[in-house]
């Protein structure tokens, strides 16, 4: 099957017309062709197409990894080189070194086609005579059945185009552009515009989450007494080993259904959110924003996104951390297994502030969580250089988000999460509860427990800090005989004991996502580096806050 692959900057409009072309049909994301990039992959069905949508490039090292995808084609693949019309003779000269001399079909869409007031005709062209390549103009956003057959057709030709790598020894030509400019927002001012970033990104996201909480803790009564319990008479006579594997302390049915509760709500409401914010172009307002902090940390502005839907599942973050950048990726994971706090450990840590009567806690403890996950990616990841990946792009047009456009791309999220994220979890259950039957976790939480004298902590709380390794509410298990033992502890080692449990490693499903999604041998750095950094701040709590032995 023949295959043309998108390439183009970032907010070109690459992923709207991957939807228009494949009509929205299920797509993939995988490894393209045993290369190293990973690109969502869908089939135009009435031409007989695979199309190739490959992450959009923001910086320079981004170019680099798209040409790793490009070079995996083969003589019979084509090329679909998507361009602003505002700016594409620009970035015509910043793609068209990247085209492989084996790509034999080259065709040029121009997007935003409906902002261009005059010399629409004269780019066109320009850009024709210059690749040889058909050339088209469209307005992505308004696009319809009209469109997408015009595409389709040039996607047919059987005509070869030349190569374009001679383009850069070219002189431009001054083209009487007449164009609109992106209007102008509080998030462009110079001291406003960080402010209003940052709460336009609580709004967005800590509203969601809250919102999935509240919905969970709804929820998770009636699953317990109408689905959970049934299920548990069902199996009372059922061999231990079963009764352990389905209803247990970590069954696939309990602990399943559990994690499903808690983590799909979470996953829509995020996932609706930045559907939305994306489509309207408000989610690069806010990035580009505070790229500037955030390059100090190792990290561009696009690498917020994950980070902040890691607040409603961490597995769901690393799997969107595929839209970082080559440069940020490693640092963007190791900031979501450490500073975002998901669902599962929110729920948790509030659960037992309350039951230790000390909810305020909880505002201090995620400020900590927040500073010190900063300082975390800083120390072990270094920051990005004032000239070093400097961005491609700029900011793009402010619009009213399309509910076609939006509910594409929360369907492809929920795919994702149902698809990879949910697998994941039910391994991790039938993992934990052999585990849990074999008596090995309550052992290792016995042996270990005298390390927690180093951090003035009873040797009692040691299951708990054990059962959120495997999952981050486990926490929870510390709740019992109505929370008496957290409550004779005081207030330094209650939130010592949340922060040993919530940041001395990622759940294991996290651990798992991360290994699968990058290697092993990284997953294991950055648990590695994350238990020295969590064992390092929980001494100086204990030596600065904690006086009782």
């Amino acid at each position: 099957m023949q295959s043309f692959v998108l390439m183009g900057l970032e907010s070109a409009g690459k992923s709207t017309l991957f939807n228009i072309l494949t009509e929205s049909a299920a797509s993939d994301e995988r490894n393209f062709r045993g290369s190293t990039v990973v690109c969502r992959e869908g089939l135009i069905n009435d031409a007989g197409i695979c199309l190739v949508d490959t992450p959009g490039i923001r910086f320079q090292s981004d170019s680099e990894t798209t040409k790793l995808a490009l070079d995996a084609l083969n003589q019979h693949d084509g090329i679909l080189v998507v361009l602003r019309a505002t700016h594409a003779q620009q970035e015509w000269q910043t793609l068209c070194h990247l085209i492989p001399p084996q790509a034999k079909h080259v065709v040029i869409l121009l997007t935003f086609a409906d902002k261009i007031r005059k010399g629409l005709l004269e780019v066109t062209e320009y850009l024709s005579e210059t690749s040889g390549a058909p050339v088209l103009a469209v307005n992505a956003r308004e696009a319809g059945s009209n469109v997408r057959q015009g595409i389709v057709q040039l996607l047919l030709q059987d005509k070869p185009a030349p190569s374009a790598v001679s383009l850069p020894r070219q002189k431009i030509p001054v083209i009487n552009l007449l164009a609109e400019f992106p209007q102008q927002t509080i998030f462009e001012h110079r001291w406003c515009g960080k402010v209003a970033a940052i709460v336009c990104l609580f709004l967005l996201f800590a509203v969601p989450v809250w919102g999935a909480w509240l919905l969970s803790d709804f929820i998770q009564p009636v699953i317990d007494s109408a689905v959970i319990q049934p299920l548990k008479n069902i199996t009372t006579s059922w061999p231990d080993v079963l009764k352990t594997l389905f209803v247990g302390n970590y069954g696939l049915f309990s602990l399943g259904l559990y994690s499903f509760v808690w983590a799909f709500p979470v996953v829509v409401l995020i996932g609706l959110s930045l559907s939305l914010t994306d489509d309207s172009g408000l989610k690069e307002r806010i990035t580009a924003t505070l790229d500037p902090w955030l390059r100090k940390l190792g990290l561009s502005g696009q690498d917020l996104i994950p980070v902040l839907s890691g607040f409603g599942c961490n597995v769901v973050a690393v799997f969107q951390s595929r839209s970082c950048s080559r440069c940020t990726r490693h640092a963007c994971i190791s900031m979501i297994s450490f500073g975002s706090a998901c669902s599962y450990q929110t729920g948790a840590t509030l659960s037992l502030f309350n039951a230790a009567h000390q909810p305020w806690l909880f505002i201090p403890y995620l400020s900590l969580l927040f500073f010190t996950g900063a300082i975390h990616t800083r120390l072990w990841n270094g920051s990005l250089k004032p000239g070093q990946n400097q961005r491609l792009t700029e900011i793009t047009w402010l619009q009213w988000p399309r509910w076609r456009n939006v509910t594409w791309m929360l369907k492809n999220i929920l795919r994702q999460f149902i698809t990879q994220a949910m697998p994941l979890f039910l391994i991790i259950c039938i993992v934990a509860g052999m585990l849990d039957y074999a008596g090995i976790t309550r052992w290792l939480s016995e042996t270990t427990a005298p390390l927690l004298h180093l951090f003035k902590l009873p040797a009692e709380l040691m299951p708990g800090i054990i059962f959120s390794l495997l999952r981050k509410d486990g926490l929870m298990v510390l709740n019992q005989d109505g929370g008496s033992l957290i409550q004779s502890l005081s207030t330094s080692q209650l939130l010592l004991l949340v922060w040993l449990a919530s940041t001395l490693m990622a759940c294991l499903v996290t651990v798992f996502t991360i290994a699968r999604e990058i290697n092993w041998r990284f997953a294991a750095a950055v648990a590695g580096k994350q238990v020295l950094s969590s064992l390092v701040v929980a001494l100086v709590i204990s030596q600065l806050f904690i006086h009782e032995a």
